[in-house]
């Protein structure tokens, strides 16, 4: 099992929005290394946390499970969607996807500057200077050890 993290902004899509609903598929990436993992590191079964970006205080928020393999992202095929990409085809298709489920809300964010403060997180790609892929991977020590910081 692989663990990551994928980050939404609440005002699009919140950890709440996940509990709702129970399982949403992850659509609009438009990164290909995001892409990549998402297409070739993911699996059902997967944990993910949920991370709020672009937010008063971006964190970690909650736990969602991977639902399902890659599948093409819809929305690159719909003209009327803001990921709409008139150069993918359905023959092949550029944007992938997959859905997510929810597993759990935190019982607290844990501060993007709570993990920058903490030298056992310093190696965390979430960290990283000038890193703002939206999928990345956690590794294991990682993500046990900010599970123990809830």
């Amino acid at each position: 099992m692989n663990h990551w993290l994928m980050k939404s902004e609440p005002d699009a899509f919140s950890i709440d929005d996940l509990k709702r609903k129970k399982r949403e598929a992850w659509d609009g990436v438009r990164n290909y290394q995001a892409r990549n993992f998402m297409r070739d590191g993911m699996r059902p079964g997967d944990k993910v946390f949920f991370y709020h970006s672009n937010c008063a205080v971006p964190g970690i928020v909650g736990i969602a499970e991977v639902a399902s393999d890659a599948y093409p992202d819809p929305s690159q095929f719909d003209p009327e969607s803001k990921y709409f990409d008139p150069g993918s085809s359905r023959d092949k298709p550029r944007w992938m996807l997959v859905d997510v489920k929810f597993v759990k809300k935190l019982k607290r964010t844990i501060s993007l500057d709570e993990m920058k403060n903490d030298p056992a997180l310093a190696e965390m790609p979430l960290l990283r200077k000038g890193n703002r892929l939206s999928v990345m991977p956690v590794d294991a020590a990682h993500w046990k050890y900010i599970l123990a910081l809830e």
